[in-house]
C-alpha cells in the first residue's frame, strides 16, 4: 500500500507549493488511519531534504516517487521510494529517513544502536539494518518484484546527523556488514545520496514500477508451522525487524550473561496478538541451540506443540522434538538451573498446578524460573481465557525476586497478523469495549471483516476459501456442549442453531492436529484448539455469552456450556467474591472472542446468535465504510489534527 505516489516533477511541485504534507495526511487518513503529530513533523522536515536531493537534473523527471509504502503482512512502512530503470532493468531505491542527531554504539549485539526518542535513550536497530530488512521483506512478499526481477537498493539518510570524521559510532566497523548492504548518508551527504540514486536510476518509468509494486500479486505469508522444519535446520525463514531484532539480541545477551556469571535472568516480552511472539521464540530456540545451550520451547496449550510435532516428524526424530518442545507442567521436580534457557510462549496461559488432575507442583511460573538459568516469558495478559490462567507480570516478578533473579522487560508492537493491520486490532478492542481506542472507525482497507446473517452462508464461504490452501477454519465461542459420545463423529452436529437450520460438529478428540487436518473445515474449533495458531481466514460463531443492549456490549457467563472448563470454579467464587467473580468472568469472555477474532491473517467473518449484537457489529462496519468513503469525516479529522499540531 502506497500512501503517496507521484513522479519526481509532481513531488517537487508539491513540496515547492507546500502541498505535500496535506496530501500525505489526506491519503494516510484514508488508507491507514489516524496521523500523529510526530509523523507530520517528520514529513515536514524530511521531505524538504529529499526535495534538495532530487533537485538534480540527472535524476529523471518522470522517475516514480512514493512515500510511506506499507510492507505486506506487516504494520511497518518504508519512508521513501524512488523508481526507474537502468539498462532496461527496473529498479527501486529505498530511502529510510531518520531525524536522529545522536547515536551510541552497542557492543555485543548485532546491528543494535542507541538513540534518543521521546521517552529517552533506547536501543533500536541500526538504520542500515532497518533499510536492508525492509527491502528484504518487500522481495519476500511481493511476487511481482521476484517474477520480474525488480532490483531493490536500500540506503538510509540521517539528514540531521553530523558524522565525526575521526571515528563515529554510526559507521563503526561492527555495523559494516549492513552498511555495505544499505549505505548510510548523513548531514552534508546530499551529493553522495544523489550519486547513489543515479547509479541505479538513469531512466524514468512514469511510476510504472510503483504501480507494479502497489498492484502486484502478494505472495502468501509464511506460517510458523510451515516454516518450522526449515528454521530448525538453520535456515533464516523470517527476517526480524525493528523491536523484534532488539528483543532477539537482548535475549541472547542475557542468556550469555546468565551462563557466564551464573546469575538467574528473567526476560518478559509483552506483545498483543500477531506481534511475532511465537516466531521470535522459535528463532531464539534455534540460535541458542546453535550456541550449544540447552534450551526448550514451552507452552501450556498443547495445540501448537501438536502441530509443530506433526510438521517436524518427517525431518527430526521424535526424541529430538520431545527434547525441544515441552508442556508447562514438565518442570515440577526439575533441579534448579537444569536448563540454560526456557522459552515460555503464551505465558499468560500458565497454571498454578500441573498434572491431569491439577494436583502436582506448587506454581508453574515458580517452577519454570527455578528450572532455567534464564527464563523468557512471552506475555499478553489480554489473552487469558480461563480462570486457571495465572501468568502475569506481577507473578513473574514475585518468583524472580524469590530466586534473586534479575527481571528485564521489553515490548513487541509491530503487527504481523490481520494483514499487518494495527487498525483492525485496535478496532476489535474498541468494538468489544475492552478499551477505548483511536480506531473506532478504521480497520485498514487490506483486512476483510464481514457480518453474516446466516451461519450456513458463513460456513459455505469458509469452505470455499479453504479449497486453495487449507487455511480457513470455523471457530466458535464455547456456548454449546461437547458430548463424549460424539467426540469422534464429524457428521454429528454439536453447535446447533435451530432457526437457521444449521449444525456443525466441534473439532474431534481423535486428532491432535485439527488446525492442519484436511477435513477440519467441516468442524468448528474453540479457543483451546486455535489459540497460538493462525489461519488465512476464520469464521467465528459468537454465542449467547456475548450480547448487546442499550448501547453496551455485555457478557453472560451462564450461557457457557457445562463441558467448558474455562470458567470452572466460578460458582464458588460468585458466592465468596461476587463482584470480583463477575468482573473476571466478563474479562475472560471478552478475551476469548478477542483471541478468536484475531486468528485470521486476511479476514474474519462473523455470525452472532444475538441479533442485537449482529446489528451493532453491522453498524460499526457501516461507520468504518462511511469514514473511509466520506470526505467530510476525513477533512474534519485532518483539520482537527492540523489545528492541534500548530497550536
Amino acid at each position: 500500500m502506497l500512501v503517496y505516489e507521484a513522479t519526481k516533477t509532481e513531488f517537487l511541485n508539491d513540496v515547492f507549493h507546500d502541498e505535500l504534507t496535506n496530501n500525505i495526511i489526506n491519503n494516510f487518513q484514508t488508507k491507514i488511519g489516524k496521523v500523529n503529530k510526530s509523523e507530520v513533523r517528520s514529513w515536514d522536515n524530511s521531505m524538504q531534504y529529499m526535495y534538495r536531493v532530487l533537485m538534480d537534473e540527472e535524476i529523471p523527471k518522470d522517475s516514480g516517487v512514493a512515500i510511506e509504502y506499507r510492507i505486506p503482512y506487516s504494520s511497518k512502512r518504508v519512508d521513501f521510494l524512488i523508481t526507474g530503470k537502468s539498462d532496461n532493468q527496473e529498479a527501486v531505491v529505498v530511502v529510510e529517513l531518520k531525524q536522529w542527531d545522536k547515536v551510541e554504539k552497542v557492543d555485543g549485539k548485532e546491528a543494535i544502536v542507541k538513540t534518543n526518542f521521546s521517552h529517552g535513550l533506547v536501543e533500536t536497530t541500526h538504520p542500515s539494518y532497518q533499510a536492508w530488512s525492509y527491502a528484504s521483506l518487500i522481495k519476500d512478499y511481493n511476487a511481482t518484484v521476484q517474477q520480474e526481477n525488480i532490483n531493490i537498493f536500500p540506503c538510509t539518510y540521517l539528514h540531521n546527523y553530523i558524522v565525526n570524521k575521526s571515528g563515529d559510532p554510526l559507521t563503526d566497523n561492527v555495523y559494516q556488514y549492513y552498511i555495505d548492504k544499505a549505505p548510510v548518508y548523513a548531514k552534508g551527504d546530499a551529493k553522495r545520496l544523489r550519486e547513489f540514486i543515479k547509479r541505479y536510476i538513469t531512466y524514468g518509468d512514469n511510476k510504472e514500477t510503483l504501480y507494479k509494486i502497489e498492484k502486484g500479486k502478494i505472495r502468501p505469508s509464511k506460517s510458523l508451522q510451515d516454516a518450522l522444519s526449515s528454521m530448525l535446520s538453520g535456515n533464516d525463514e523470517f527476517i526480524m525487524i525493528d523491536e523484534q531484532k532488539v528483543v532477539f539480541e537482548e535475549a541472547l545477551r542475557l542468556a550469555n550473561e546468565a551462563k557466564r556469571t551464573n546469575t538467574k535472568q528473567v526476560l518478559v516480552v509483552e506483545g498483543g496478538p500477531g506481534t511475532g511472539k511465537s516466531v521470535l521464540a522459535v528463532n531464539l530456540l534455534v540460535e541458542l541451540t546453535k550456541r550449544s545451550m540447552v534450551a526448550q520451547y514451552v507452552t501450556k496449550n498443547s495445540a501448537p506443540r501438536n502441530i509443530y510435532a506433526t510438521k517436524l516428524k518427517r525431518d527430526f526424530k521424535k526424541t529430538q522434538i520431545d527434547n525441544l518442545f515441552k508442556g508447562s507442567g514438565s518442570y515440577v521436580d526439575v533441579p534448579s538451573n537444569e536448563f540454560d534457557v526456557l522459552i515460555v510462549d503464551e505465558a499468560h496461559r500458565l497454571n498454578e498446578k500441573s498434572g491431569m488432575f491439577q494436583n502436582l507442583g506448587e506454581n508453574q511460573v515458580k517452577e519454570l524460573i527455578n528450572s532455567g538459568n534464564m527464563t523468557i516469558f512471552f506475555l499478553d495478559e489480554n489473552q487469558k481465557v480461563t480462570l486457571k490462567d495465572i501468568g502475569s507480570m506481577d507473578l513473574i516478578k514475585k518468583y524472580a525476586n524469590e530466586y534473586n533473579g534479575e527481571v528485564h522487560k521489553l515490548k513487541l508492537e509491530s503487527q504481523f497478523r490481520c494483514n499487518g493491520s494495527d487498525g483492525y486490532l485496535a478496532w476489535i478492542d474498541d468494538v468489544l469495549q475492552i478499551r477505548e481506542t483511536a480506531n473506532s472507525n478504521f480497520i485498514g482497507k487490506d483486512y476483510d471483516f464481514k457480518v453474516f446473517d446466516d451461519p450456513n452462508d458463513l460456513l459455505n464461504e469458509i469452505q470455499r476459501l479453504n479449497k486453495e490452501k487449507n487455511k480457513a477454519r470455523m471457530l466458535a465461542g464455547y456456548c454449546w456442549e461437547w458430548p463424549k459420545e460424539s467426540r469422534k463423529k464429524s457428521d454429528t452436529p454439536d453447535i446447533i442453531i435451530p432457526d437457521k437450520n444449521f449444525g456443525i460438529s466441534w473439532n474431534l478428540d481423535n486428532t491432535l492436529t485439527w488446525a492442519i487436518d484436511d477435513d477440519s473445515v467441516n468442524e468448528a474449533g474453540c479457543i483451546h484448539t486455535s489459540q497460538g495458531l493462525e489461519f488465512d481466514y476464520v469464521g467465528v460463531i459468537i454465542g449467547d455469552d456475548l450480547l448487546f443492549k442499550d448501547g453496551e456490549v455485555y457478557t453472560n457467563h451462564t450461557k457457557r456450556a457445562k463441558s467448558d472448563r474455562s470458567l470452572f470454579g466460578i460458582k464458588k467464587m460468585l458466592k465468596e467474591q461476587p463482584k470480583e467473580a463477575n468482573k473476571l468472568a466478563d474479562t475472560i469472555i471478552r478475551n476469548t472472542y478477542r483471541t478468536l477474532l484475531t486468528r485470521g491473517q486476511k479476514g474474519c467473518y462473523v455470525y452472532c446468535t444475538d441479533k442485537a449484537l449482529a446489528t451493532y457489529l453491522t453498524d460499526r462496519m457501516k461507520m468504518v465504510n462511511d469514514y473511509e468513503s466520506n470526505d467530510f469525516f476525513r477533512t474534519s479529522a485532518i483539520v482537527a489534527e492540523s489545528n492541534e499540531i500548530y497550536k
